[in-house]
């Protein structure tokens, strides 16, 4: 077994990190967050040889899973995840699609598996531990994998700023319990990719993310929120 690698495929006007999560040596491996634009996934896919076992999703916002169906029918994968607070977003994936006058075709998501805090699921050999983080999406999940020191975090966390909570059933407190409770505890050098834009490490982001100092914690913050 070899180390963990990620190809990142920027999906949707939202460009959305979906991700190739696999083992570089067997070449085993998810797909995590397939919101759209299957046919570059798809593609993508076909280029890296990533034998795919399995989709993961770390919720439920449609740029994250509006594809998810299609993708498991061209894969034959099973869909794995979130966690089951999420099941009212994808139950209403086809109106969300209606209401951003989306043009991928978008099916309600059923997962075959739904994921609580402390699961395990595997990913090429690899062990990954599933952290239940609500605040942006009710049933958010992190994938934190000990060995590797490496995270996918969703929609959580991101460089220089966090997830949105002026959404519907997101909670401004629940997402900052699950960055000081869950996220930063795992550790500074731990890395992570996230839903949108670059990657980067905790430690960074407990020194440099104006959103994790102290007075952020207690103050609304919406209104400054990057369009993620």
């Amino acid at each position: 077994m070899g180390k963990l690698n990620a190809h990142i495929i920027p999906v949707m006007s939202f460009r959305q990190n979906c991700r190739l999560l696999f083992d570089d040596e067997n070449k085993k491996g998810v797909l995590i967050d397939p919101g759209g634009d299957l046919s570059h996934i798809l593609e993508a896919i076909d280029i890296t040889g990533v034998i795919v076992e399995a989709i993961w999703l770390t919720h439920g916002h449609i740029d994250h899973a509006g594809a998810s169906m299609d993708a498991k029918d061209a894969l034959g994968v099973e869909i794995i995840g979130p966690q089951i607070g999420d099941k009212i977003l994808l139950d209403q994936l086809v109106e969300t699609a209606e209401q951003y006058d989306l043009c991928d075709p978008v099916r309600n998501c059923v997962p075959s598996r739904w994921l609580k805090d402390g699961d395990i699921v595997i990913c090429g050999g690899h062990i990954l531990k599933v952290l239940h983080s609500p605040g942006h999406s009710p049933g958010h999940v992190i994938y934190f994998s000990e060995d590797e020191r490496f995270a996918i975090v969703g929609d959580v966390l991101f460089r220089g700023s966090i997830g949105r909570t002026d959404l519907p059933y997101s909670n401004h407190d629940d997402l900052m319990h699950s960055l000081y409770d869950k996220l930063l505890p795992l550790g500074d050098d731990v890395s992570f990719l996230c839903g949108h834009g670059l990657g980067g490490y905790i430690g960074e982001e407990r020194h440099t993310n104006p959103f994790l100092t102290r007075a952020c914690r207690t103050i609304p913050i919406q209104a400054e929120y990057l369009n993620q």
